[in-house]
């Protein structure tokens, strides 16, 4: 089969689009012809190498895959060829290991993957393959930041940090969903106006302007009642010490991941001056993904596609992810 694979960890130069062997099911597996399959920064930092995380070498990248059944392994029961489904990228062991495609296991970077029979999602007639292939990762984090964890409800005022990407675009949906007030921040003045686009009531370039400033301008001083009641962050880095500042007395700071930095600097005097809580988010939980589905499928939620690119231009699209070059998602259709 055609694939995007790497044979060693590095830069994007260590990608390559080439042949390698068609997977076969084993036991409890099922084989899935990829429709779609979407981009998400896990896909970078597998590729470069993650601490504490080993990863079989040669690796087709790739975790949010979507297609339709080709292949059914021995004892797999209820499933048929053809099905339209979704992968949930992560199973869990008989011996309590956590198994990942595109991580620990061949991912949907690819013609075919092979993933067990209990990762599969059955997908409505009217959701699309390249849609469902946004939900896992990015929309699955940013449902459970948001709602499991976060508690974001109508009328409050929600702050999204990085709001143009897979993350940033579905808590900016999310929020407008259930009747929040949202303000977007995101890098440049064509990504403010694509997030105003999506409904943004509010937008700030934070490349041109101090985001904690900004707040202050817009909402007060926190005694006065300024600040927004909820905050997201999973950049982390030196936005970790802006985004404390920016919180309402009693408000709430969400954070599911740190792509700039894990160990920024925190004034904890913040921390208890607003009696803010900062709640963290790992991840999503099959549930997660099945309201997900539910919201596409009845019109709720239409998931945000910057690009749709061909297998063989998958380098390309990985270059256009690691550089920003995007809003929304990039999904690979092989």
């Amino acid at each position: 089969m055609k694939a995007i694979l790497f044979d060693e960890h590095g830069d994007l130069g260590v990608l390559r689009h080439g042949e390698i062997d068609t997977p076969e099911p084993g036991l409890g597996e099922v084989r899935v012809a990829v429709e779609a399959c979407s981009l998400n920064y896990h896909d970078v930092f597998t590729r470069r190498g993650m601490p504490g995380i080993k990863t079989p070498l040669p690796m087709i990248p790739g975790c949010d895959a979507a297609g339709t059944i080709d292949s059914l392994g021995p004892g797999v029961t209820g499933w048929e060829q053809g099905a339209r489904v979704l992968v949930d990228p992560v199973v869990w062991t008989a011996e309590g290991k956590i198994q990942m495609i595109g991580d620990t296991q061949w991912g949907g970077y690819a013609e075919y993957v092979v993933v067990s029979a209990d990762q599969l999602i059955a997908l409505p007639d009217n959701v699309s393959t390249a849609a469902a292939s946004c939900l896992p990762v990015a929309y699955g984090t940013a449902h459970r930041m948001m709602f499991t964890r976060g508690g974001v409800k109508e009328g409050e005022t929600v702050f999204v940090l990085g709001a143009s990407g897979g993350v940033g675009t579905c808590c900016v949906l999310l929020a407008k969903m259930v009747g929040a007030k949202v303000v977007a921040a995101a890098g440049s003045a064509e990504k403010c106006a694509a997030l105003e686009a999506l409904g943004a009531d509010l937008t700030v370039d934070y490349s041109q302007t101090d985001i904690a400033r900004f707040t202050k301008e817009q909402t007060g001083s926190l005694f006065s009642g300024g600040g927004w009641d909820v905050v997201v962050n999973f950049t982390g880095g030196d936005t970790w010490p802006q985004t404390l500042k920016m919180v309402k007395m009693g408000g709430r700071l969400l954070t599911c991941g740190a792509t700039a930095g894990f160990d920024p600097a925190t004034d904890i005097r913040f921390i208890w001056t607003a009696e803010m809580d900062i709640r963290g988010s790992n991840g999503w939980k099959r549930e997660d993904l099945d309201a997900l589905v539910a919201m596409v499928a009845d019109g709720r939620l239409t998931p945000v596609i910057d690009r749709e690119m061909p297998l063989h231009e998958g380098v390309e699209a990985m270059r256009l992810l690691e550089d920003r070059e995007f809003f929304g998602k990039i999904v690979i259709t092989p």
